[in-house]
């Protein structure tokens, strides 16, 4: 029998070893998040997932879920929070959405517009980043990283190949290719590698594909990101699939 938390005045049922963003997504609750993916073990790099748990703010998808929690997350508090964590990521990178190959599908920017982030907020740092055009099939635009790590965890976990890593501390850290050269083109990726399908925004790109879904027509211009992340999270098997959360592949 499942114990449950209290989410914005909701209950909500979760199975043991579940956090409580697995927990809300699987009965219906969105909760904002760009680092956390179904298939991976979360850790919460981001922190735009941040709740308040009986008071104190907590990484959502790595507070494990207790019976008699009291969540806040959809309060204009923890809102205000997100808008500003979002604000900061376009700020730091280079994110240019009307002529970014990525505009429709990218999560950054959904987000952007499900939390009503209508101005920068913060002085554009335009930082001097490479673009590695090396790979005969894959393009690797530096620029747009936001430090998830999940192509890192990708490349490593399900690849088996290390193919990313992250370098540096606080302002330098960034995304390296791992070869001596620092080249993707002297690496073993795939464009049917796990790595490629799993960065929010627009880092790894696939060759002469560019447009072949015009904007206008993609994922989030659809539906918004709210929508579309309930649709894609785990359900139980009783619910008419498999959930990955309660069998701890989340």
């Amino acid at each position: 029998m499942s114990d449950t938390f209290q989410l914005d005045g909701a209950a909500v049922s979760f199975e043991p070893g579940q956090t409580v963003m697995q927990a809300a997504l699987t009965a219906g609750h969105y909760i904002p998040h760009l680092c956390y993916h179904p298939e991976f073990k979360p850790h919460g790099s981001c922190k735009v997932c941040t709740v308040k748990v009986n008071g104190r703010t907590m990484a959502s998808c790595t507070m494990p879920a207790e019976a008699g929690l009291n969540v806040e997350s959809n309060v204009e508090e923890m809102n205000d929070l997100r808008r500003t964590l979002v604000q900061m990521l376009f700020a730091e990178g280079n994110h240019f959405c009307p002529s970014c190959e990525k505009s429709g599908n990218c999560m950054l920017q959904a987000l952007g517009y499900d939390l009503e982030v209508h101005t920068a907020g913060f002085r554009h740092l335009y930082p001097d980043r490479p673009l590695d055009a090396s790979h005969p099939d894959i393009l690797l635009d530096f620029n747009r990283c936001i430090l998830c790590e999940l192509c890192v965890r990708a490349s490593s976990e399900v690849d088996g190949k290390d193919v990313f890593a992250l370098s540096g501390r606080g302002i330098t850290k960034h995304l390296i290719v791992n070869a001596e050269s620092g080249l993707l083109k002297d690496t073993n990726i795939a464009l049917t590698d796990k790595a490629m399908q799993v960065c929010p925004v627009g880092v790894i790109l696939p060759k002469r594909v560019g447009f072949s879904v015009p904007i206008g027509k993609r994922k989030y211009d659809q539906r918004p990101i709210s929508a579309q992340a309930l649709d894609d999270a785990p359900r139980p098997a009783d619910a008419g699939g498999s959930c990955a959360a309660c069998e701890g592949t989340s």
